[in-house]
């Protein structure tokens, strides 16, 4: 039975229980191929799909799987989902399929997949587990593409370039040149520039909290004095 409401789902998976910036799940991938938005999108996109289809099923069939196989059931559902969304990789966007190289197929070990299907999915009904997905998997890509951007610009120098690799000919002209005439920055695009670059953003994710919870302490002491600020009525003889 869900506890929690759509709200709060929400939240968490956006913000304050996000995958990549909270609990620190599918690091590999998120480091790995986020040199450029358009490898962040298609990696985001193919995981949150592979996280709305494994919530799906494991909801439906949450109470007729048996405890002793549950875990073996739960990833046999990912990696058929991985398995179609290679397929369908293969057949639509294979160039990008190409640059994502093997972080595709390794979609089926991302504990945030497995960890959604085992701590929320089996627990809920269909509509809070597909919610629960949804908002994951926005939150990872998010992550993903701000990242993604991040290295790009710094590394490169431009944003948004070969687009066209996941959206078709529609988003050839899409790429920015931020820095013109720019040599490159090897640093951001290495791997050292990831870990630099998410360091960065938690960083920042951590100085909002903080100022959030420092502005609450403020309201409720305020909220506090003014309740205890003495009210005298003065009536008329």
């Amino acid at each position: 039975m869900n506890s929690k409401s759509y709200r709060d789902i929400i939240y968490d998976g956006l913000w304050n229980n996000n995958p990549a910036l909270v609990q620190l799940l599918g690091l590999c991938p998120l480091l790995a191929v986020t040199g450029s938005v358009v490898n962040a999108l298609g990696l985001g996109f193919a995981t949150t799909l592979v996280l709305l289809g494994s919530n799906l099923c494991v909801s439906l069939i949450r109470n007729h799987v048996p405890e002793a196989v549950r875990l073996p059931t739960f990833v046999m559902i990912i990696a058929s989902f991985v398995t179609c969304i290679e397929l369908l990789s293969q057949a639509f966007t294979y160039d990008l399929y190409l640059s994502l190289g093997i972080f595709i197929p390794l979609i089926v070990t991302n504990c945030v997949i497995l960890g959604r299907a085992e701590a929320f999915a089996r627990k809920n009904s269909v509509l809070p587990a597909v919610t629960d997905a949804l908002m994951m998997g926005t939150g990872f890509t998010l992550v993903l593409v701000i990242l993604g951007g991040m290295r790009e610009v710094i590394g490169q120098g431009t944003l948004f370039a070969d687009m066209s690799l996941l959206l078709g000919p529609v988003a050839q002209e899409w790429e920015i040149t931020i820095i013109p005439n720019y040599g490159g920055f090897l640093f951001a695009i290495l791997p050292p520039g990831a870990f630099v670059g998410i360091g960065l953003i938690i960083a920042c994710k951590n100085v909002i909290d903080n100022r959030m919870k420092t502005r609450k302490k403020t309201l409720k002491s305020e909220q506090r004095e003014a309740d205890m600020i003495p009210v005298t009525i003065v009536t008329n003889p």
